[in-house]
């Protein structure tokens, strides 16, 4: 970890997004500079509302696609978060050309940017989709299979330019395989919503969530404060054989999406006991989906000393207050 008087410049991607948002404020307040480089494509600017005006933060309105915007955000940075992505299996189904262009081209430009001003680290955001059709339970960083869908694909390309620029340029990079993120500023709204602010907006409105497939898939369900975890340790880490290679971030544990309907209802009928009553449907599986994810965090532990501190449900009780406050 890095000493609390070190200051640093921080060029997060994807800035004004849900994870992007969470990872600035959480560095503002630790006393850092923070760039944030968005095209508000899936970002919002009410995400930067509690910090727009903090001295200490810089908005650029660009797209990763740009190699000049890109260039321009770099400019005196110290890291690089590089959250920015079009997220969504079904979007990149739907429309692969745009997902590859965000998610290769785009990772290429900021791997380019990053290079030319010799930033310190370039960490970004990998994803489990990775694993593609890989059936070994927990997810092992270096046992992977043959990807599902477009999304899974750029992912896995990113993972690939990465080591090359490590390896060719003398670029740090480390990259962080998200397992199903949740907690505050995730956007409920929109065809492609994750599936934990969509059901908690469904639940407040009385009406019932639809499940794809029988509920009985499981993922690794990881807290938004688990994940500025890793980014920070992945930033600041000193140990040399931490670098250079992707890890898991999750909190290493699989529910069903049964169980977290459940502990969903559970949570928000302390606010309206009449959320308890409310019927779930059961819809046609998703194309593109696997069954069931869960990490192995061991890689994690013992390079990074990461120590989630967030469950499933100590996450969902905190994001549930957070949604009644802000979502109704």
């Amino acid at each position: 970890m890095m000493k609390e008087e070190t200051r640093s410049t921080i060029l997060i991607t994807g800035g004004a997004g849900f994870i992007g948002s969470n990872l600035s404020e959480y560095f503002l307040a630790k006393g850092h500079k923070v760039v944030c480089l968005d095209n508000f494509a899936t970002g919002h600017r009410h995400n930067l509302k509690d910090f727009i005006n903090n001295p200490n933060y810089r908005l650029i309105e660009g797209d990763i696609r740009n190699a000049t915007d890109c260039s321009n955000a770099v400019k005196g940075v110290d890291y690089v978060l590089h959250q920015a992505a079009l997220g969504s299996v079904p979007r990149s189904i739907n429309d692969p050309v745009t997902t590859n262009d965000v998610n290769v081209s785009g990772f290429l430009n900021m791997l380019v940017a990053a290079t030319d001003a010799k930033v310190k680290r370039f960490v970004y955001a990998a994803s489990s989709s990775t694993y593609g059709d890989s059936v070994g339970l927990p997810k092992v960083e270096d046992v992977i299979g043959k990807p599902l869908s477009p999304y899974a694909i750029t992912k896995y390309v990113n993972e690939l330019y990465a080591e090359i620029f490590s390896k060719t340029y003398g670029l740090e990079t480390i990259g962080l395989r998200y397992f199903n993120v949740f907690g505050r500023k995730q956007d409920p709204k929109g065809a492609y919503a994750a599936v934990i602010p969509k059901f908690v907006m469904q639940l407040m409105q009385h009406e019932s969530p639809v499940i794809n497939g029988d509920g009985n898939y499981s993922r690794d369900f990881t807290y938004i404060d688990n994940v500025i975890q890793m980014n920070e340790l992945a930033m600041t880490t000193t140990n040399k054989q931490a670098v250079n290679t992707v890890y898991n971030t999750a909190y290493g544990d699989w529910n069903t999406l049964n169980n977290l309907v459940g502990y969903l209802k559970e949570f928000l009928s302390k606010y309206d006991s009449e959320i308890a009553n409310v019927a779930i449907k059961y819809g046609p599986n998703r194309a593109g989906d696997i069954p069931h994810s869960l990490a192995s965090i061991d890689k994690a532990k013992e390079l990074l000393a990461y120590d989630p501190k967030f469950s499933l449900q100590q996450g969902l009780e905190e994001a549930v207050d957070w949604y009644w406050q802000n979502l109704r």
